[in-house]
């Protein structure tokens, strides 16, 4: 895409309302000094000390990240945390970030706040070494009363809003946001709004989602199929092109250090490589900024391959934040696609 292509497709950014239906998670990092490093006297066991603590907002707080640092107009979070300190961090997290409004965000003591904890080794001149987490999550289904909460609350937002992002980030089935409640509700939604964009990822199948935009990787597109796992582009293709037909609407598939490819329900299939890397790299967070940058630029009227070629810059300068979860702003995207010399 040329330069004055980006320029009208981003511009349109900060009168878009999007709205994040999704497991809100806080990521935080627990960065640890090697020097400091101790012996317990009552355990015998070695100490970490923890120098310094940082938070974000994680999982579908990833992307309301990348869509605030896009400049993104409003950003509307549909989730919940727990009535923990977690939950406080989480929602201090959630408001500082620019465009975000937090009406439909829900604190509940019926829920703890899904947390990854992430322990860092901090080398002088080298890139965080990450230890084994301490994960926080909720094991049992997510009670019918918080459940009719976020419904409310996506009904009352679907007439206004330019796009819907669904992210389901449990292990469990039932057990967080992305119930199949919510999931009856956004298919009527979308029946209701068929020009809105539904755009889904899911990190256990997509298998139960209604007729909205997929994203996924090459090895969930297979489990979604029933099709063995292959790494062979023209089989990827094929399946991606029946499965936008199914679902009258586009499929997007992404293809780790190979890229990404788009299906349409037309039947076009268009592959876009990943962009080169330029130094150490950290892969935490690219499928996120994928979603985000996907979802504003097709809300702004971008085409797929359009939406493709810019997701694919920012999660090329994703990868290369190390030690967080990082974003990519648009000044950052038409800077990398400039020097990409990318002109569809």
């Amino acid at each position: 895409m040329n330069l004055a292509r980006f320029e009208k497709i981003t511009s349109r950014y900060a009168s878009l309302r999007l709205a994040i239906i999704g497991d809100f998670c806080l990521d935080r990092y627990l960065e640890i000094d090697p020097s400091k490093q101790e012996i317990s006297i009552e355990t015998g066991l070695r100490v970490h000390n923890v120098v310094n603590i940082r938070s974000q907002p994680g999982g579908a707080g990833t992307i309301l990240n990348n869509l605030a640092t896009l400049g993104v107009g409003e950003i509307h979070p549909i989730g919940f945390c727990g009535e923990d300190a977690e939950g406080f961090e989480l929602r201090l997290a959630l408001q500082a970030r620019a465009g975000v409004e937090m009406g439909h965000f829900l604190a509940t003591h019926l829920r703890r706040t899904f947390t990854y904890c992430k322990p860092l080794l901090m080398h002088p001149g080298k890139p965080p070494e990450e230890l084994n987490r301490f994960d926080s999550k909720n094991w049992t289904p997510t009670p019918a009363l918080v459940q009719g909460q976020i419904l409310d609350a996506a009904s009352q937002l679907a007439e206004d809003m330019d796009a819907f992002i669904l992210l389901d980030q449990v292990d469990v089935p039932e057990t967080g946001v992305v119930t199949r409640r919510v999931l009856e509700l956004v298919d009527s939604i979308g029946k209701n709004r068929p020009d809105l964009l539904l755009l889904a990822d899911s990190r256990r199948a997509l298998r139960d989602f209604p007729s909205v935009t997929l994203k996924m990787n090459a090895a969930e597109l297979c489990a979604l199929s029933g099709a063995p796992q292959s790494g062979n582009l023209e089989e990827i293709n094929t399946i991606a092109a029946t499965l936008a037909r199914k679902q009258g609407h586009c499929v997007f598939v992404t293809l780790s250090e190979r890229g990404i490819l788009g299906a349409s329900p037309e039947g076009e299939v268009e592959p876009l490589p990943a962009l080169p890397v330029r130094g150490p790299i950290d892969i935490v967070g690219a499928g996120d900024a994928v979603t985000a940058n996907l979802a504003a630029a097709m809300a702004a009227g971008a085409s797929m391959i359009e939406a493709m070629e810019i997701a694919m810059a920012a999660a090329s300068i994703v990868i290369h934040q190390l030690g967080t979860t990082g974003t990519a702003s648009v000044s950052q995207i038409r800077s990398l696609l400039a020097a990409a010399g990318t002109n569809h």
